[in-house]
């Protein structure tokens, strides 16, 4: 099985080398636009890596750095790290037990009723309610 996620996670880098001679040969504006884009997917999914927000953090940084990796070396390199952290977390994900995976879903319940509570309880600033 790890020879096969292996070669799953090549072929991911594979297929980011092959588009990134597509990539330049796009104009400047929209490279400019897809980086940009790029890093915001990033950002969105290093917070929702932090321990108190709930969400697909690690898939959404792997694909910001797979758009970034376009462009950036350095993006592609982490990539390749991301993608193996990713395939460690799906392993850890399948072992777990129905209890592991009940109290998960809780935990995500309360999270999510205690934020609509604070929109409602504490009248957010630019929250439209």
């Amino acid at each position: 099985m790890a020879e096969r996620a292996a070669t799953g996670r090549g072929r991911m880098i594979e297929r980011v080398r092959e588009r990134k001679e597509q990539h330049r040969q796009r104009g400047r504006a929209y490279r400019i636009a897809f980086g940009i884009a790029g890093f915001c997917v990033l950002l969105g999914g290093v917070v929702l890596s932090l321990p108190f927000v709930p969400g697909p953090g690690l898939l959404l940084v792997a694909i910001g750095l797979g758009m970034l990796a376009l462009e950036f070396a350095w993006a592609e390199r982490l990539l390749e790290r991301a993608l193996q952290q990713l395939e460690r977390t799906a392993e850890r994900a399948a072992r777990a037990t129905a209890r592991q995976r009940l109290a998960l879903g809780a935990l995500l319940a309360a999270t999510a009723g205690a934020l609509v509570a604070a929109v409602f309880l504490w009248d957010l600033p630019g929250v439209p309610f």
